[in-house]
């Protein structure tokens, strides 16, 4: 039986530091290039949070520029939803710092750690709230600073992250709903081939290397994502009625550039219709979804009425992906 969703997603807004990291900046860090990144991951910059600035400050720029673009109240949002894997500390969340900047009063918060899928996860829960009649506004934040997280003597993988947040807002709306089909999926098993560590040092009968920075084979998980993405392309638009044929902008998660062409190939979708922020942004982790999404808008490519489909990969190994109808309440 299809699905009746009756939430509405109606603005966007993103923000990324100030401070530029380029490669020819991390030639003076480790043993490598500019023509080696950008063949390898199609990167040039990454943006670098302060020293002083956190997950929760990049948050609250993203919703502020939320907020302005679109003109949107917040004051009645009932539940905050925040994905992120670096929050500020283990708590407070970030979303009930989010509560407390923009005083809204009677906001549920919560954080969700769904790693690099985290914001393709909070969609999905958004919409089950506001679909079951729990929620009627529910703010989705993804928001990031894994330049913290980041082992800068390691040339495999700080040449990959940076920093950044976006935040969109979902709504009631039985009349339009943006909510067409989704598709999730778990492979445990993979959780050792990207992880940090925390109270525990060990994953099984692995012992955790890193000390609590990113540690990754990224052959293993370009592996995994390359099979399994595709796949699930094709069961998302399937769940809809819909073929890839119907839509109109694919935004993955930007972990690189090369595994994007890769799910393209296989999928047998065009790489001129795929959004990513990796090549000025670097991987955002959760971030770069949204991130992608408005920059598609700014540059006038993504327009009210196209169909999306994002999808979401990352640590754990988990992945979701959802197609969705872009009809915000007011065009920019």
């Amino acid at each position: 039986m299809k699905r009746i969703s009756t939430a509405r997603i109606t603005a966007i807004g993103t923000y990324v530091p100030e401070r530029i990291l380029t490669n020819t900046d991390l030639e003076k860090l480790v043993d490598t290039s500019d023509e080696w990144i950008v063949q390898r991951t199609g990167m040039h910059e990454r943006r670098i949070a302060a020293e002083d600035q956190y997950s929760s400050d990049l948050a609250i720029e993203a919703v502020e520029n939320l907020r302005q673009d679109w003109q949107k109240e917040l004051a009645d949002v009932d539940l905050i939803l925040v994905a992120t894997t670096t929050p500020d500390y283990p708590f407070p969340s970030v979303a009930s710092k989010l509560q407390a900047h923009f005083e809204m009063t009677h906001a549920g918060a919560l954080d969700l750690n769904a790693t690099c899928a985290g914001f393709a996860y909070a969609l999905h829960v958004a919409d089950g709230m506001i679909s079951a009649g729990l929620h009627r506004k529910v703010l989705v934040v993804a928001t990031e600073t894994m330049s913290k997280v980041t082992d800068y003597t390691d040339r495999s993988t700080c040449i990959l992250f940076g920093d950044g947040a976006g935040a969109v807002l979902v709504e009631a709306d039985a009349d339009q709903p943006s909510f067409l089909s989704a598709h999730l999926g778990t492979k445990g098993e993979g959780g050792i081939h990207v992880y940090r560590s925390g109270l525990s040092q060990k994953m099984g009968e692995h012992v955790l290397t890193g000390g609590g920075c990113i540690v990754q084979n990224g052959r293993e998980v370009y592996k995994w994502a390359a099979t399994t993405i595709p796949k699930g392309m094709k069961a998302v638009v399937e769940k809809a009625g819909y073929t890839l044929d119907d839509v109109d902008w694919f935004i993955p998660h930007s972990a690189n550039l090369r595994m994007i062409e890769s799910i393209c190939e296989k999928s047998g979708f065009p790489l001129e219709k795929t959004l990513y922020s990796m090549e000025y942004f670097g991987n955002t982790s959760a971030a770069s979804i949204p991130l992608a999404w408005n920059k598609g808008i700014k540059e006038g490519k993504l327009k009210p009425g196209d169909t999306i489909l994002v999808y979401g990969f990352g640590g754990g190994l988990v992945h979701a992906g959802l197609l969705l109808d872009w009809n915000p309440s007011k065009p920019l």
